[in-house]
Protein backbone atom coordinates (compact mmCIF):
# COMPACT_ATOMS: atom_id res chain seq x y z
CA UNK A 1 0.00 0.00 0.00
CA UNK A 2 1.30 3.44 -0.94
CA UNK A 3 1.48 5.64 2.16
CA UNK A 4 0.28 8.58 0.08
CA UNK A 5 -3.09 6.83 -0.31
CA UNK A 6 -3.65 6.50 3.44
CA UNK A 7 -5.95 9.08 4.97
CA UNK A 8 -6.79 10.12 8.52
CA UNK A 9 -10.34 9.47 9.70
CA UNK A 10 -12.61 12.42 10.38
CA UNK A 11 -12.29 11.95 14.14
CA UNK A 12 -8.46 11.62 13.91
CA UNK A 13 -8.45 8.22 15.66
CA UNK A 14 -7.51 5.81 12.85
CA UNK A 15 -6.35 5.47 9.26
CA UNK A 16 -8.46 4.66 6.22
CA UNK A 17 -7.98 3.76 2.59
CA UNK A 18 -10.90 3.77 0.14
CA UNK A 19 -13.13 4.66 3.07
CA UNK A 20 -12.18 1.56 5.08
CA UNK A 21 -9.96 1.26 8.18
CA UNK A 22 -6.57 -0.26 7.36
CA UNK A 23 -5.77 -1.32 10.95
CA UNK A 24 -8.09 -2.83 13.52
CA UNK A 25 -6.66 -0.56 16.20
CA UNK A 26 -8.25 2.72 17.23
CA UNK A 27 -5.88 5.34 18.64
CA UNK A 28 -6.39 8.34 20.88
CA UNK A 29 -4.96 10.53 18.12
CA UNK A 30 -3.24 10.07 14.78
CA UNK A 31 -1.58 12.44 12.33
CA UNK A 32 -1.13 11.78 8.63
CA UNK A 33 1.67 9.76 7.07
CA UNK A 34 4.79 11.50 5.84
CA UNK A 35 7.70 10.30 3.73
CA UNK A 36 9.01 7.63 3.78
CA UNK A 37 5.69 6.24 5.06
CA UNK A 38 5.65 6.93 8.81
CA UNK A 39 2.91 8.43 10.98
CA UNK A 40 2.65 9.84 14.52
CA UNK A 41 0.10 8.10 16.76
CA UNK A 42 -0.93 8.17 20.41
CA UNK A 43 -2.54 5.43 22.50
CA UNK A 44 -2.74 4.65 26.21
CA UNK A 45 0.98 3.86 26.29
CA UNK A 46 1.96 7.28 24.93
CA UNK A 47 2.93 8.85 21.60
CA UNK A 48 5.17 7.18 19.00
CA UNK A 49 5.43 6.45 15.27
CA UNK A 50 4.23 3.57 13.12
CA UNK A 51 4.84 2.32 9.60
CA UNK A 52 2.20 1.55 6.97
CA UNK A 53 1.70 -1.92 8.44
CA UNK A 54 0.82 -0.43 11.81
CA UNK A 55 4.07 -1.60 13.40
CA UNK A 56 5.74 0.67 15.94
CA UNK A 57 9.20 1.92 14.94
CA UNK A 58 10.64 1.86 18.45
CA UNK A 59 9.69 1.12 22.06
CA UNK A 60 10.12 4.67 23.39
CA UNK A 61 7.04 6.67 24.29
CA UNK A 62 6.63 10.44 24.28
CA UNK A 63 4.09 13.02 25.41
CA UNK A 64 3.50 13.95 21.78
CA UNK A 65 5.00 13.17 18.39
CA UNK A 66 4.88 14.99 15.07
CA UNK A 67 5.55 14.00 11.47
CA UNK A 68 8.90 13.14 9.91
CA UNK A 69 10.51 15.84 7.77
CA UNK A 70 13.99 15.35 6.31
CA UNK A 71 14.11 12.04 8.27
CA UNK A 72 13.67 13.91 11.55
CA UNK A 73 10.57 14.10 13.76
CA UNK A 74 9.85 16.59 16.52
CA UNK A 75 8.79 15.00 19.82
CA UNK A 76 7.93 16.13 23.34
CA UNK A 77 9.23 14.26 26.36
CA UNK A 78 8.08 15.78 29.69
CA UNK A 79 8.00 19.32 28.24
CA UNK A 80 11.41 18.82 26.61
CA UNK A 81 11.36 19.16 22.83
CA UNK A 82 13.88 17.59 20.45
CA UNK A 83 14.14 15.57 17.24
CA UNK A 84 14.44 11.84 16.75
CA UNK A 85 15.42 9.68 13.80
CA UNK A 86 13.46 6.75 12.38
CA UNK A 87 14.87 4.44 15.06
CA UNK A 88 13.50 6.68 17.79
CA UNK A 89 16.96 7.90 18.83
CA UNK A 90 17.57 11.52 19.78
CA UNK A 91 19.73 13.08 17.06
CA UNK A 92 21.46 15.70 19.23
CA UNK A 93 22.17 16.12 22.93
CA UNK A 94 20.27 19.30 23.85
CA UNK A 95 16.54 19.88 24.40
CA UNK A 96 14.40 22.93 23.71
CA UNK A 97 11.20 24.64 24.81
CA UNK A 98 9.94 24.21 21.24
CA UNK A 99 11.11 22.69 17.98
CA UNK A 100 9.69 23.13 14.50
CA UNK A 101 9.82 20.77 11.54
CA UNK A 102 12.87 20.48 9.32
CA UNK A 103 12.51 22.17 5.95
CA UNK A 104 15.40 22.13 3.47
CA UNK A 105 17.47 20.34 6.18
CA UNK A 106 17.17 23.31 8.57
CA UNK A 107 14.82 23.76 11.53
CA UNK A 108 13.80 26.64 13.83
CA UNK A 109 13.98 26.07 17.59
CA UNK A 110 13.35 28.02 20.81
CA UNK A 111 15.74 27.56 23.72
CA UNK A 112 15.37 27.97 27.49
CA UNK A 113 15.95 31.73 27.17
CA UNK A 114 13.09 31.98 24.64
CA UNK A 115 15.56 32.75 21.87
CA UNK A 116 14.79 31.51 18.37
CA UNK A 117 17.43 30.36 15.89
CA UNK A 118 17.99 27.62 13.28
CA UNK A 119 19.82 24.31 13.54
CA UNK A 120 21.08 21.83 10.95
CA UNK A 121 20.28 18.11 10.75
CA UNK A 122 22.83 17.35 13.47
CA UNK A 123 21.47 19.99 15.83
CA UNK A 124 24.26 22.52 15.23
CA UNK A 125 23.39 26.22 15.12
CA UNK A 126 23.90 27.64 11.64
CA UNK A 127 24.57 31.18 12.93
CA UNK A 128 25.28 32.84 16.29
CA UNK A 129 22.44 35.39 16.35
CA UNK A 130 19.35 35.01 18.54
CA UNK A 131 15.92 36.19 17.42
CA UNK A 132 12.52 36.95 18.93
CA UNK A 133 11.09 34.62 16.28
CA UNK A 134 12.36 32.54 13.37
CA UNK A 135 10.29 30.80 10.70
CA UNK A 136 10.80 27.93 8.27
CA UNK A 137 13.12 28.14 5.31
CA UNK A 138 11.60 28.19 1.85
CA UNK A 139 13.81 28.26 -1.24
CA UNK A 140 16.80 29.08 0.95
CA UNK A 141 15.26 32.10 2.71
CA UNK A 142 13.60 32.46 6.14
CA UNK A 143 11.89 35.28 8.04
CA UNK A 144 13.25 36.35 11.43
CA UNK A 145 12.25 39.00 13.95
CA UNK A 146 15.07 40.79 15.78
CA UNK A 147 15.21 42.24 19.28
CA UNK A 148 14.60 45.70 17.79
CA UNK A 149 11.12 44.56 16.74
CA UNK A 150 11.85 44.53 13.01
CA UNK A 151 11.57 41.59 10.63
CA UNK A 152 14.13 40.64 8.00
CA UNK A 153 14.95 37.86 5.54
CA UNK A 154 18.03 35.68 6.04
CA UNK A 155 19.76 33.13 3.81
CA UNK A 156 20.89 29.61 4.78
CA UNK A 157 24.04 31.00 6.40
CA UNK A 158 22.06 33.41 8.54
CA UNK A 159 23.04 36.48 6.53
CA UNK A 160 20.49 39.19 5.70
CA UNK A 161 19.62 39.02 2.01
CA UNK A 162 19.19 42.80 1.83
CA UNK A 163 19.44 45.87 4.09
CA UNK A 164 15.67 46.32 4.48
CA UNK A 165 13.63 45.76 7.66
CA UNK A 166 9.87 45.69 8.21
CA UNK A 167 7.27 45.62 10.95
CA UNK A 168 6.05 42.26 9.67
CA UNK A 169 7.13 39.98 6.87
CA UNK A 170 6.14 36.87 4.93
CA UNK A 171 8.09 34.25 3.01
CA UNK A 172 8.90 34.60 -0.67
CA UNK A 173 6.43 33.05 -3.04
CA UNK A 174 7.14 33.25 -6.77
CA UNK A 175 9.77 35.98 -6.21
CA UNK A 176 7.57 38.23 -4.07
CA UNK A 177 7.01 38.47 -0.32
CA UNK A 178 4.39 40.22 1.79
CA UNK A 179 5.69 43.02 4.03
CA UNK A 180 4.31 45.60 6.42
CA UNK A 181 5.53 49.08 7.33
CA UNK A 182 3.94 51.84 9.41
CA UNK A 183 1.47 52.54 6.58
CA UNK A 184 0.25 48.99 5.96
CA UNK A 185 0.85 45.82 3.97
CA UNK A 186 2.37 45.56 0.47
CA UNK A 187 4.59 43.30 -1.65
CA UNK A 188 8.36 43.41 -2.04
CA UNK A 189 10.97 41.85 -4.33
CA UNK A 190 14.11 40.00 -3.14
CA UNK A 191 16.04 43.26 -2.87
CA UNK A 192 13.46 44.40 -0.35
CA UNK A 193 12.07 47.03 -2.69
CA UNK A 194 8.33 47.75 -2.77
CA UNK A 195 6.60 46.54 -5.92
CA UNK A 196 4.06 49.39 -5.78
CA UNK A 197 3.27 52.45 -3.63
CA UNK A 198 -0.16 51.45 -2.26
CA UNK A 199 -0.63 50.04 1.24
CA UNK A 200 -3.39 47.71 2.40
CA UNK A 201 -5.07 46.47 5.56
CA UNK A 202 -4.36 42.83 4.65
CA UNK A 203 -2.85 41.09 1.63
CA UNK A 204 -2.23 37.58 0.34
CA UNK A 205 0.76 36.32 -1.66
CA UNK A 206 0.55 36.55 -5.43
CA UNK A 207 -1.21 33.55 -6.93
CA UNK A 208 -0.23 33.12 -10.58
CA UNK A 209 0.27 36.84 -11.03
CA UNK A 210 -2.61 38.17 -8.91
CA UNK A 211 -3.22 38.78 -5.21
CA UNK A 212 -6.28 39.35 -3.04
CA UNK A 213 -5.93 42.44 -0.83
CA UNK A 214 -8.18 44.34 1.56
CA UNK A 215 -8.17 48.14 1.52
CA UNK A 216 -8.47 50.27 4.65
CA UNK A 217 -12.08 50.83 3.61
CA UNK A 218 -12.62 47.04 3.94
CA UNK A 219 -12.98 46.63 0.17
CA UNK A 220 -11.54 43.40 -1.20
CA UNK A 221 -9.86 43.75 -4.58
CA UNK A 222 -7.56 41.80 -6.88
CA UNK A 223 -4.27 43.44 -7.88
CA UNK A 224 -1.65 42.36 -10.40
CA UNK A 225 2.12 42.21 -9.81
CA UNK A 226 2.42 45.89 -10.64
CA UNK A 227 -0.10 46.74 -7.94
CA UNK A 228 -2.83 47.71 -10.37
CA UNK A 229 -6.44 46.96 -9.42
CA UNK A 230 -7.98 44.30 -11.66
CA UNK A 231 -11.42 43.86 -10.10
CA UNK A 232 -13.46 44.08 -6.91
CA UNK A 233 -14.55 40.81 -5.30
Amino acid sequence: MNWKDIQVSDDNTHFINDGKPIFAKIFIEVLKFHSPGLAPVKDNSGAYHIDTNGHELYSNRYSRTFGFYCNRASVIDDNRWFHINEKGSKVYSVSYLWTGNYQENICPVRNADNHYFHIDLNGNRIYKENYVYAGDYKDGIACVKSQDGFCRHIDKNGNFINDKSFLDLGIFHKNFATAKDKNGWFHIDKKGNEVYKNRYLTIEPFYNGFALVTTFESEKIIINEKGLKTLTV
